[in-house]
């Protein structure tokens, strides 16, 4: 939101995913819309002001230190990294293709109709290749 995180993908991004995990409710203030990277077609242009939190054993989430944006979740381990949807520039030809987690959905709200969503954390959809 500030500029004072920047990064570029050089590569295809994954449609999108949304995350309706209690930490992700809990980090975005609804559930996150994340795209994905190869963290091969992935750079930090400016970063000093991103900061990461542990959010468990197995993952850590990015954000911006200076206005608060939600930004990352890298998995430990992973070839890939998610980038929170909306922190891009553009965002054309992406949609939703997958909801996740959705038995910890926020009660207010129902998950988008025709989408593919999975009670846990499991979803079948691939980086494409370039």
């Amino acid at each position: 939101m500030c500029g004072a995180v920047r990064y570029r993908v050089t590569g295809p991004l994954r449609d999108v995913v949304g995350c309706h995990c209690s930490q992700c409710r809990r980090m975005s203030g609804h559930f996150l819309a994340a795209t994905a990277a190869r963290l091969r077609d992935f750079r930090m242009l400016l970063d000093q002001e991103l900061r990461w939190f542990e959010a468990s054993a197995d993952a850590r989430r990015g954000f911006c230190g200076r206005c608060g944006s939600t930004l990352f979740w890298a998995g430990k381990g992973k070839d890939y990294i998610s980038i929170a949807a909306g922190s891009l520039d553009d965002a054309s030809g992406l949609k939703f293709a997958w909801h996740i987690y959705t038995n910890d959905k926020g009660a207010y709200y129902q998950v988008e109709p025709g989408v593919p969503h999975s009670a846990g954390g499991e979803f079948s959809l691939a980086i494409p290749e370039a």
